[in-house]
């Protein structure tokens, strides 16, 4: 592709073909400066390639409207790089804006693209970047220009971020003594083969002071290396904030790199991974992301702990406290399991004693049940139904009551637990006490806002510079995206309605038709081979969904033009959990709450479309289906994500996108040469956050909480998947991603308030289903208000109310029954008999049962969130040790400014005292480089005396580290060497 001439007048540095000057690729071809961040971009094939008359005629086409401070496009690179004009071009960005003419601004055409490259770059170079580019511009594939960020320029950008780093003071950590220490030691002990082998770990038992970087206090810093001060996470971090503020006036009126991205000016930008995975060489010489890789990334060392601090180190806070908080769910999973495995156990012990399912089971009581359907079923003994009754006995027993109540609490211990990990982590990691990062907009509102601006410059005069920059986007702006968002949720609940809703008119027509088939086979087998095949279909109408509301409720968010990321991420979960929510759990409490409610009784059934009755639940109760329905669903979602949506979908994208971009020139050049680091990792997957993993944790916690009453092996199931989970996340971090800017975060932001909510909406769900679901109510209501032996026999008697078959309507009645003549069948429910004189009216028992129901609901919930109030109440939210060592801290710092302080303020003492003794001449006397007091000061002190000495004010210590002779000062702020 031809360049410019500006272009070509670029100062380049060809990159090495060989890696003869720096082994590991990570380097400018010097061997000597890391490249800290990638830049990439490709050249875009057209139909004809313009000439350069063709490019100059169009870039004619792009005027600039401006308020007089910007240069011409057509200005040279100098100009470009010029100091005052750029830096007015930046501060009066809000006033400027690029017009193309028939063509929208947010989207440059291809040749425009060079330029607002060539200006992003010289702003980059301004900003004290230094950068190298490929010795040649390839005309199909990708091209890359690499950053270094030289030492003063990282000292600045840290003392604007605050970026806190080690003092060179420390102190050793409080010890525990007696009982205490003796356990503490017997648990490290034990631990010892589970923690991961991490080399150079810090000693536990000493910590060292962390203060913000200033670089007037270098020499309180532990500054052994200027390249390693710092490490490659900060570093990347730290051109990123460079990058995303920095101004693209001249060419298309944009702030930041996310901008140019979205605009298609570069491809990509990332920070580079610390070499290769694979171990090579010695093992003492692994880099970061090997020992990752060895240590945390491998499903052999599922049983090890994860190193977090090397984590949260190589990856920033953000992924790191995502891991940590799987980390502690996972663990928290383990009494979990345990508790479930023995209520299971509970129920297969007492499977063979329990009185209700032998009644069932016992032929000779002779319960001659009601048709399942009109006119094609006829009458059933119940002792059909007994493997469902023995298996209903697994799930519902007063085991589960006590399991419920127990997981309410473990939610509560959970978020407790995390709560208090959560501020170690704050503390170990220096999190404590710092701001919020301020945030740019985002490319997508600063379009929008351009856009306004635009509309309102064509409509009335200039205004003045005050009034452009504070304009913004107000709900007028929004109101259109506001509208298709409510109008759009409200059609994906009535899709997830209409899902579960055409499941239903399944199940009941699959059931009236196997129920006619003359196969006595099919016909016993009706339930059994409708559910499971009703579940299946529900979850795989769960796991499209899921993709379709997922890109969704992107789409809704990208509408409402949120104007920060923070703003727009949140928006985005609450959207996607309140729609994959619905999703996953509408069956499910279809099942739980719905199901066999409203289906009427023997003569006056509820009918769907006028010819199908509304199902109605098994013998053993609706409790088993949910069961069913729950653990089907989150056994598949759980093993489909995570083996094709999560392992097999972004292998086949990688090897699509090895096939597209490999063509036979690239590969035969790559073959001559080993790839560079930065063509390994532009290979691997974009990191697009980590809403899906959140995501996709949170709705299993769900499972785990919501309905655990039915399903008591849920937690074990969970904790197996997470296992996996765990190192399957990690090692997609590690090998097939491309390394993350380091974010710093404090939490994990809005999902806890989601985990909190769900922790509480746990508390009543699970209250319901005991209460309404399960027999567990019925079956105490009996045994102490109607039983005569004060146990449960006659407790399937009692549940079973009386229908005189005569009152059949017309057609419903079974039309070639083989059971002889039946006056009176039965059915479960609570109703007068038919000799009554208010016949099939609820009974007495039915309202004392609800009654029953009702209070275990309100006793439930109270004495749940009782006994979580004490559970907060008890484990506080900060640990003792994190206080004391917080104070120590405040007070050793404070120590150490006031020790340096007294330390400048007796060299100051000092060099008056030599001052005096030894007058200097006027030649080598510099007043107000190397005196504080002002120039005259000493005269004017001799004229009004000995005793009135003026007080000298604070000084910085670098000012007396410095060397005497008088260094020329430098034009450029950036280019001037900080000392050590």
């Amino acid at each position: 592709m031809p360049k410019s001439a500006s272009e070509d007048k670029r100062p380049v540095v060809e990159s090495p073909r060989s890696p003869r000057s720096c082994e590991t690729s990570l380097c400018f071809s010097d061997g000597r400066r890391k490249v800290d961040y990638v830049l990439v971009f490709h050249q875009r094939r057209h139909g004809s390639l313009r000439s350069p008359a063709t490019v100059s005629a169009s870039r004619e086409m792009l005027s600039i409207v401006s308020n007089g401070n910007f240069p011409p496009v057509g200005s040279d690179v100098e100009a470009a790089r010029g100091g005052g004009a750029q830096r007015g071009g930046a501060a009066g960005a809000g006033e400027a804006f690029a017009e193309v003419r028939g063509r929208e601004p947010a989207e440059p055409a291809f040749y425009e693209m060079p330029m607002i490259r060539e200006e992003f770059e010289a702003n980059l170079l301004e900003a004290g970047l230094e950068l190298e580019r490929d010795s040649e511009v390839r005309a199909h594939g990708p091209s890359f220009t690499r950053l270094h960020a030289p030492w003063p320029v990282l000292c600045r950008e840290a003392e604007f971020l605050k970026i806190k780093v080690p003092t060179k003071t420390s102190y050793k950590l409080k010890e525990e003594s007696g009982f205490g220490s003796r356990m503490s030691s017997v648990w490290r002990t034990l631990k010892q083969p589970f923690q991961p082998k991490v080399p150079h770990q810090d000693q536990e038992s000493t910590k060292f002071l962390s203060h913000c970087f200033s670089r007037d206090k270098l020499h309180l810093y532990n500054i052994t290396s200027k390249d390693t001060f710092f490490d490659n996470a900060t570093r990347g971090r730290i051109v990123y904030e460079i990058l995303r503020r920095t101004v693209c006036a001249r060419t298309c009126q944009t702030i930041g790199i996310s901008t140019l991205i979205a605009k298609g000016v570069y491809d990509a930008a990332f920070p580079l991974h610390d070499g290769d995975f694979a171990v090579v060489g010695q093992v003492e010489e692994k880099n970061d992301r090997q020992v990752l890789h060895q240590e945390w990334a491998r499903y052999s060392a599922f049983y090890k702990y994860q190193p977090i601090d090397l984590v949260r180190k190589y990856f920033g806070e953000k992924i790191g406290l995502y891991f940590a908080w799987l980390g502690v769910y996972t663990q928290l999973l383990i009494p979990a399991s345990v508790v479930g495995i023995i209520v299971f156990g509970y129920g297969v012990a007492t499977m063979n004693t329990n009185i209700p399912s032998q009644e069932m089971c016992d032929d000779s009581l002779n319960f001659t049940m009601c048709p399942l359907c009109d006119g094609a079923c006829d009458y059933w003994h119940l002792s059909t139904a007994c493997g469902t009754a023995r298996a209903s006995h697994l799930f519902d027993n007063p085991g589960t009551v006590f399991f419920a109540i127990f997981m309410s609490l473990w939610a509560v211990l959970f978020l407790e637990q995390w709560k208090r990990r959560q501020i170690s982590l704050s503390f170990s990691w220096d999190l404590t006490g710092i701001e919020e990062d301020e945030e740019h907009p985002r490319p997508r509102y600063e379009t929008v806002l351009l856009q306004k601006r635009q509309r309102k410059q064509k409509k009335k005069k200039p205004r003045r510079k005050t009034e452009a920059a504070a304009e913004k986007l107000t709900w007028k702006d929004r109101v259109a995206g506001y509208v298709i968002n409510v109008s759009s949720i409200l059609f994906m609940f009535g899709l997830t309605f209409s899902a579960v809703f055409g499941v239903i008119i399944y199940r009941i027509t699959v059931s009236a038709l196997m129920a006619m088939s003359p196969d006595p086979e099919t016909k016993s087998n009706v339930r059994v081979t409708v559910t499971a095949t009703a579940v299946i279909i529900n979850l795989v109408v769960i796991l499209i969904l899921d993709e379709i509301y997922g890109s969704v409720a992107l789409w809704l968010t990208e509408l409402e033009i949120p104007k920060t990321e923070t703003n727009f991420e949140e928006r985005l979960i609450l959207k996607a959990f309140l729609l994959k929510f619905m999703n996953a759990y509408a069956p499910i409490f279809y099942v739980a709450f719905f199901k066999g409610r409203f289906a009427g009784r023997p003569g006056n059934y509820v009918y769907v479309f006028n010819d199908y009755r509304m199902e109605e639940c098994a013998p053993g109760g609706c409790l088993i289906e949910l069961c069913i329905q729950l653990s089907i669903i989150m056994l598949g979602k759980q093993l489909i994500q995570n083996n094709i949506f999560e392992i097999g979908i972004p292998k086949l994208k990688k090897l699509f996108r090895e096939l597209k971009n490999k063509s036979p020139a690239v590969a035969e050049r790559e073959e001559e040469r080993p790839p560079q680091q930065w063509n390994l990792d532009h290979d691997l997957a974009p990191f697009e956050g980590l809403t899906p993993e959140y995501m996709e944790m949170i709705i299993q916690f769900g499972f785990v909480s919501l309905f655990v009453a039915s399903f008591p092996l849920a937690p074990l199931f969970a904790l197996l998947n997470n296992v996996i989970e765990i190192r399957l996340d990690a090692k997609k971090f590690v090998t097939e991603l491309r390394r993350p800017v380091a974010v710093r975060a404090k939490d994990i932001g809005i999902w806890y308030n989601i985990l909190s909510g769900m922790g509480k909406f746990s508390v009543i769900i699970n209250a319901f289903v005991i209460s309404f679901t399960s027999d567990f109510i019925p079956r105490l209501v009996y045994q102490y208000m109607f039983s005569q032996t004060g146990t449960m026999h006659g407790f399937i008697d009692h549940t079973l109310s009386h229908f005189n078959v005569s009152n059949f309507k017309p057609g419903t009645a079974p039309e070639n029954s083989e059971h002889g003549n039946i006056t009176v069948c039965r059915y479960k429910d609570y109703r007068e008999p038919p000799w009554s004189p208010d016949a099939y009216a609820f009974s007495k028992h039915y309202w004392c049962v609800l009654a029953a129901r009702l209070a275990f609901v309100i006793l439930f919930q109270n004495l749940v969130m009782f006994l979580s109030l004490v559970v907060a109440w008890i484990i506080p939210d900060v640990p003792k040790t994190i206080v004391e060592q917080l104070k120590r801290e405040k007070k050793l710092l404070v120590d150490v400014f006031l020790q340096e302080e007294k330390e400048k303020f007796q060299l100051i003492q000092s060099l008056f005292s030599k001052e005096a003794t030894h007058p200097p001449s006027q030649a080598s006397f510099i007043p107000g480089r190397y005196s504080t007091l002002p120039p005259g000061l000493t005269q004017s002190s001799d004229r009004h005396g000995e005793g009135q000495r003026v007080r000298c004010r604070a000084a910085s210590f670098s000012q007396f580290s410095r060397n005497v002779p008088a260094q020329p000062r430098s034009d450029n702020e950036n280019s001037r060497q900080t000392m050590v």
